[in-house]
């Protein structure tokens, strides 16, 4: 491999949706900085069989419903 061409490779923290965390390596940010998930496979639909409903961030799910919701009829 060629030296100095890969991002640095850390250890970092990531908290799930429930409040729970792990650590795992990654490119994101530096050495100890956290990962806050908004959606992950304990409270996305597409892994809960779609219990469960989508956070609405600014208007984006109500906005995508009201122009294309005549295509769920």
């Amino acid at each position: 491999m060629k030296k100095d061409i890969h991002p640095e490779y850390h250890m970092i923290n990531v908290v799930m949706t429930d409040g729970s965390k792990f650590q795992t390596r990654s490119t994101y940010g530096k050495e100890g900085d956290t990962l806050n998930l908004d959606i992950d496979p304990k409270s996305h639909p597409a892994w809960t069989g779609g219990q469960q409903t989508l956070l609405d961030r600014g208007g984006r799910v109500s906005k995508f419903k009201q122009k294309f919701g005549f295509l769920n009829k």
